[in-house]
């Protein structure tokens, strides 16, 4: 087993809605794999002026996904059916197979990090349909963005994004009430 499938192994095992384990990974290594998501993602003409060269540089991308199904599924068992979720996705004011998905990614980042890797989250936007598609991914699978881990590069260059300030703790913490 290498690295990133460890890393994996190990993100998987955050909670999920109970217990649904509705979150899976679709991981391209390797030049042609990688290449293909880009060739998938971003046209060509456009890469020179791509504001992060860097991240086309990254030899994993991790594409983690929600599975709603599981979560239906889990949910009309006999000990989750009186909740009403197994019936509809649309019973689910919260879509819990993002939110899992989202976590699970939270820990693969901070595992790779711990491991001594970079890692870059970023939306797949409009070319979710197209990855999708072209991974041959079930049309049922929800993709929360993509992760790229190699690492990192020498680049100086914040984007406004990375320039805003953290807001103060006491800005975010309510203790008591709001």
């Amino acid at each position: 087993m290498g690295l990133i499938e460890e890393l994996i192994d190990k993100a998987r095992r955050t909670p999920t809605a109970g217990n649904s384990q509705g979150v899976e990974f679709l991981v391209l290594s390797g030049e042609e794999e990688v290449a293909s998501y880009w060739d998938t993602t971003l046209e060509k003409d456009k890469r020179s002026s791509f504001p992060w060269p860097g991240l086309l540089q990254a030899p994993v991308l991790v594409i983690p996904y929600g599975i709603p199904e599981k979560y239906l599924s889990r949910y009309q068992e006999k000990d989750k059916a009186s909740s009403g979720l197994g019936e509809s996705i649309g019973n689910w004011q919260i879509p819990y197979w993002i939110v899992d998905a989202a976590s699970a990614t939270t820990a693969l980042q901070l595992l790779a990090v711990e491991n001594g890797l970079s890692c870059c989250f970023f939306g797949q936007f409009k070319n979710e349909e197209k990855v999708s598609e072209y991974f041959s991914v079930p049309s049922t699978a929800r993709a929360i963005g993509t992760l790229a881990i190699g690492w990192g590069a020498e680049d100086d260059r914040l984007s406004q994004s990375a320039k805003r300030k953290r807001r103060e703790l006491s800005e975010v913490v309510h203790f008591g009430k709001w």
